[in-house]
């Protein structure tokens, strides 16, 4: 099996090297808007921004940081195939201006936008993010009742473009080989994650990075790599329109999918071949636990006295349902750079000793 991994430097406004209906799948966090570390960002995407601050106007400063958004929502419409998932990860934000702390829900807005391009919401996850300081309050410590929640968790919001489910030719080995195993469907498919921690990158650039390390904000592979084998196929695309440092083509090299990435700056992409050089190990220490968490999850039911009714085809251990026995995971094997991206050669999992 070969993958494709495309990274384009641009302004992810405009996708126009990615073509129509030709993505299954978008997994991607945007820089959230009313946090102070994109600002800049966003007030050079539009001076209206820079503005709105400056005269302590936090209303139109979200909306106009939304509306530069709205313009990439666009192009996810316009490039996802009827029935793909787009899963947007954002964070709330909490903000004093003109002297008035309040929330800005970013969520509510982005789900607000998706809606009105005809998307369909699914139940979305909210996961914890634990990296804010131990202090959990904020304003006027432990006298009531001008303390304010902090905010420790983030949102997945799922979204299904139109109301039809995607089809697939009947036993299709591409959708069969890429099940999960029943306790990750448990464990994966509730709408709080609490077993996903926040992390902090180290980002090596050659010469002054201009505040890139800052503005990573690069969100947990395991996010991404969940995401995309819940929601997408062996042959499927993922898009992440906000590339960063790359975590979900990373994600999407491990679980084998096709990927497209857009980023603005390209120092970014400097420092993204030493994460690539990690891939086939990662991909096949990924798939070796997975197996060994269901061989565990398998004998811890048979010590209890429930003894799962089917068998693995390719992997030596019981499965829970039908749609489990063909499963089959891959690994990366080779990885060589193309014009645009990268070209993944992947291998059936190579099982350490103790049987396939």
């Amino acid at each position: 099996m070969e993958t494709i991994h495309r990274v384009f430097v641009g302004d992810s406004r405009d996708l126009s090297s990615v073509a129509d209906d030709s993505v299954e799948l978008v997994v991607t966090s945007p820089p959230y808007p009313m946090i102070e570390m994109w600002d800049d960002l966003f007030s050079t995407l539009d001076p209206a921004v820079g503005r709105a601050l400056e005269s302590g106007d936090g209303r139109e400063a979200f909306e106009a940081m939304h509306a530069q958004l709205d313009r990439v929502w666009d192009e996810l419409e316009r490039v996802l195939v009827d029935g793909g998932i787009a899963c947007i990860n954002v964070g709330d934000a909490t903000r004093s201006i003109d002297g008035s702390f309040r929330v800005y829900q970013n969520h509510a807005r982005i789900l607000e936008a998706f809606e009105s391009r005809g998307f369909d919401p699914l139940p979305d996850v909210l996961w914890r993010k634990p990296t804010n300081s131990a202090a959990k309050f904020m304003g006027s410590g432990t006298l009531p009742p001008n303390a304010y929640v902090t905010l420790e968790h983030e949102y997945v919001l799922v979204f299904r473009k139109g109301s039809d489910r995607r089809e697939f030719e009947p036993r299709a080995d591409r959708r069969y080989e890429a099940a999960y195993f029943w306790e990750e469907r448990n464990r994966w498919f509730t709408d709080l994650w609490t077993d996903v921690r926040g992390e902090l990158q180290t980002l090596e650039f050659d010469g002054e990075d201009d505040g890139l390390r800052e503005r990573s904000a690069a969100y947990p592979f395991e996010i991404p790599y969940r995401l995309i084998c819940m929601y997408s196929a062996y042959g499927d695309t993922v898009l992440d329109p906000f590339w960063g440092t790359g975590t979900t083509t990373l994600a999407a090299m491990c679980a084998a999918r096709d990927s497209v990435g857009s980023e603005l700056e390209e120092a970014f992409l400097e420092c993204f071949d030493d994460r690539v050089d990690d891939v086939p190990e990662t991909s096949r220490s990924i798939g070796r636990s997975r197996l060994a968490r269901h061989r565990e999850f398998v004998a811890e039911n048979r010590e209890s006295g429930t003894v799962p009714e089917y068998e693995a085809e390719y992997y030596d251990t019981s499965v829970v349902t039908k749609m489990e026995r063909s499963i089959r995971f891959r690994e990366a094997a080779s990885i060589e750079t193309v014009a645009d991206g990268y070209r993944v050669e992947h291998e059936p999992l190579s099982v350490s000793e103790g049987g396939g």
